[in-house]
């Protein structure tokens, strides 16, 4: 685990100087934190992952990250190590290392037109890389699945088992819409306000390309709608209006369209409510319950995706 002592093995690794400093963490998400490098070269984040990365998946995330970038979306610059690898084992963390960007705190309500333009230019990246269709991204979670979530949180007494036994025919029904990807091409597959988010200066920047890979681009345009434009109406036409002008690629044809996000945020409502279940402690419990309560009352619903459908093809 890094310390503020491996500041210089960093600047040592990268290249960055003949000193650091080092602080933090001063983020953190749920496969990792982040620190802050303050260095000769410049000021990195330096990101470390609470689990070892596959080497081939991250140079692959990494290739589609800079091809990213060299087609005009805004995101963090990959910093290499001076053998040129993207990762480093610095005191047991395999560590990557990032410019560092000042960004605001996530905005479901950022311009609806930049985020659009955002999301074309990055699918305008036609890159097919080896990091494969998952199925987090097109599985259900399953009545049965479900139904044995509720179960078990009304065991534990749990303060949201009520309002998630209500959700189980609505999850159900969402589920019955999944279709796996079309038209396949690495995708994001992240893109919730959490890492579409306004610079300090006002652009729109894409950060946390981890979990890149194979995906449908009309159902990532789809996610983004949902997350930005969950509600429909004009936001909702002026992102896709944007997108499309951009010669953003993917056509959101009706409510199978929205299968990623069906997928994607189902399996996050069922992993944070199997973990609050798992792990007691006070700091965790409060975590997880969050992200649950998020899910239960500002999830994704069938009459949503009509919505945004409505707007969009209006």
């Amino acid at each position: 685990m890094l310390r503020a002592d491996s500041a210089q093995p960093i600047v040592d690794e990268f290249g960055l100087g003949s000193q650091g400093v080092l602080t933090g963490p001063v983020a953190r998400g749920e496969v990792g934190q982040v620190w802050k490098l303050v260095a000769p070269a410049g000021v990195f984040a330096v990101k470390e992952p609470f689990e070892a990365p596959d080497e081939s998946a991250t140079d692959d995330e990494a290739a589609f990250q800079e091809l990213g970038i060299a087609a005009d979306v805004l995101a963090p610059r990959i910093v290499r190590t001076t053998a040129g690898r993207v990762l480093a084992d610095i005191d047991g963390a395999a560590i990557r290392v990032y410019e560092w960007v000042d960004l605001c705190p996530p905005d479901r309500g950022l311009d609806p037109a930049a985020v659009g333009a955002a999301v074309a230019r990055l699918h305008r990246v036609v890159y097919e890389g080896h990091n494969g269709i998952h199925p987090w991204y097109t599985d259900p979670v399953g009545r049965h699945g479900w139904e044995s979530l509720v179960a078990d949180l009304v065991a534990a007494d749990s303060p949201f088992a009520d309002l998630f036994e209500e959700r189980v025919d609505e999850l159900v029904g969402l589920e019955q819409l999944l279709e796996m990807p079309v038209r396949v091409q690495t995708c994001h597959r992240d893109l919730f306000a959490d890492n579409v988010l306004a610079t300090t200066t006002g652009d729109v920047c894409i950060i946390d390309w981890e979990n890149s890979g194979l995906s449908d681009p009309a159902q990532e345009i789809a996610v983004v709608l949902f997350e930005f434009a969950g509600g429909g109406g004009e936001r909702a036409r002026t992102l896709y209006g944007a997108y499309r002008d951009e010669g953003g690629p993917g056509l959101v044809v009706g409510p199978r369209s929205f299968s990623m996000a069906i997928a994607q945020l189902g399996h996050i409502g069922h992993l944070s409510a199997r973990r609050w279940l798992a792990d007691p402690s006070a700091a965790e419990r409060k975590r997880n319950e969050a992200r649950v309560d998020e899910f239960l009352r500002d999830g994704i619903t069938r009459h949503q995706i009509d919505l945004i459908l409505d707007s969009i093809t209006s």
